[in-house]
């Protein structure tokens, strides 16, 4: 069978009328079914629009609370502080926090183990006992040694 022919005959009488009207009737709910799928597209589109707008608001969100708990801890470094959520920023403002306080007694326990007197020495007199008679006089006439 190289040729496939699809052969329709027309009913006669009565048949024909109720195929005409069916066919009518299937053409409808096609037409019908067409509206109600561009109606719900364009359904799906306004609702895709609304969640991109609300994804922007709440990065917005996420964004100036970030900048608020920046601003709370300023003994956090600001690039220490990341996170796209709020749970996510939270939990990088624990982790700074635990990494701050670590540097800190890090540094208090280096400071404690290295102390470095403050200013000069103090002042003393020459130890003239020290000294020979002819420095003694050198010293005396203010001359230097």
């Amino acid at each position: 069978m190289a040729d496939d022919k699809v052969v329709t005959q027309e009913p006669a009488g009565e048949d024909a009328a109720q195929v005409k009207a069916r066919l009518a009737e299937l053409e409808n709910l096609v037409a019908q079914k067409d509206t109600e799928l561009a109606a719900a597209s364009a359904r799906l589109s306004e609702m895709e629009q609304a969640v991109a707008k609300s994804d922007r608001m709440l990065a917005q969100a996420v964004t100036s609370y970030r900048t608020a708990v920046v601003k709370a801890n300023l003994g956090i470094p600001e690039e220490l502080v990341t996170g796209g959520t709020v749970e996510e920023v939270d939990a990088s403002v624990v982790t700074a926090t635990a990494l701050v306080n670590k540097v800190k007694q890090g540094l208090a326990a280096e400071m404690a183990t290295t102390r470095v007197p403050a200013g000069a020495p103090e002042r003393t007199p020459v130890n003239l006992e020290a000294l020979s008679p002819r420095e003694k006089i050198q010293y005396a006439i203010g001359g230097k040694r």
